[in-house]
């Protein structure tokens, strides 16, 4: 499980540096969205993982961090959208 978290977080990062350089908006809004999915994706790891033992007190602060790379694509994503 700790192998996917580590697959689908750093994918997150790695959508997100390709968007920068997106030949189109609709590439970039694309890009995004993917990170958007691996962080999903990462949200559910994390679960998995807590629901085993595996994180105890970084649970929460952890979880909180993502929650908010969440909000902050979901955001740009929904920017990019409406221009």
């Amino acid at each position: 499980m700790s192998k996917q978290l580590l697959r689908a977080g750093t994918s997150i990062g790695a959508n997100i540096n390709e968007a920068n350089y997106a030949a189109s908006k609709a590439d970039f809004i694309n890009k995004m969205q993917i990170a958007v999915k691996e962080a999903a994706e990462s949200e559910y790891w994390i679960f998995l993982l807590e629901k085993s033992g595996y994180f105890t007190q970084e649970f929460e602060s952890i979880k909180s961090l993502l929650d908010e790379v969440k909000r902050m694509l979901v955001s740009t994503l929904n920017t990019a959208k409406s221009k």
